[in-house]
């Protein structure tokens, strides 16, 4: 079992669960366990750390299951946990959500080695995100690389004035208040 690679699957959906884990069983050569909460997954990546630690964790973002008493209440949390305490381990989304501010602040702040949709993934995917993630290196599902592009289009579309206004916009009743406040290359 040594020679197996530890993947971690954390989903509150059984479904899910179960799924990934048959595609993965499918591939061959890894040694699946799956959770359904992120407190029980962040203490069994520590508690394996030293002895069998787990090379993958696949996680959704958004868990229905946390309660008050759950200290890490999603994906996003789990994931700032491993990198706050430093633990060795390559971080994959499966997930469903797709809007692009969550989706560019996931991928930016927290920096996942792949980013899959539950919608489109299965056995070919997942085999291939494992490969990339394996070899050091970042895959995400199609239409996530695409949202980024856009976004990253858009964000260079701003200008200085765009952004500007923006900035302005909540200080002012009316666009008109705007005039003179709004300089263009250091100018009004």
């Amino acid at each position: 079992m040594a020679d197996k690679i530890r993947i971690l699957i954390a989903d509150d959906h059984q479904l899910t669960l179960d799924g990934i884990r048959f595609y993965l069983k499918e591939l061959g050569g890894f040694d699946v366990v799956t959770i359904n909460n992120c407190d029980a997954a962040f203490e069994l990546i520590k508690s394996n750390e030293n002895t069998t630690p787990f090379q993958i964790l696949f996680t959704d973002l958004s868990f229905d299951n946390a309660t008050q008493q759950t200290n890490l209440k999603g994906g996003e949390e789990l994931i700032k946990a491993i990198r706050k305490n430093k633990i060795d381990i390559k971080i994959g989304v499966i997930t469903g959500h797709t809007e692009t501010n969550r989706v560019y602040n996931v991928i930016s702040n927290l920096n996942p080695n792949a980013y899959l949709l539950k919608s489109k993934c299965d056995a070919t995917e997942i085999g291939f995100a494992v490969q990339k993630i394996l070899h050091n290196e970042y895959y995400y599902t199609h239409e996530i690389h695409q949202k980024i592009l856009r976004r990253n289009i858009v964000q260079i579309q701003m200008d200085e004035v765009a952004l500007q206004i923006l900035k302005e916009l909540p200080k002012h009743v009316k666009i008109a208040n705007l005039e003179g406040i709004i300089t263009k290359n250091g100018r009004n």
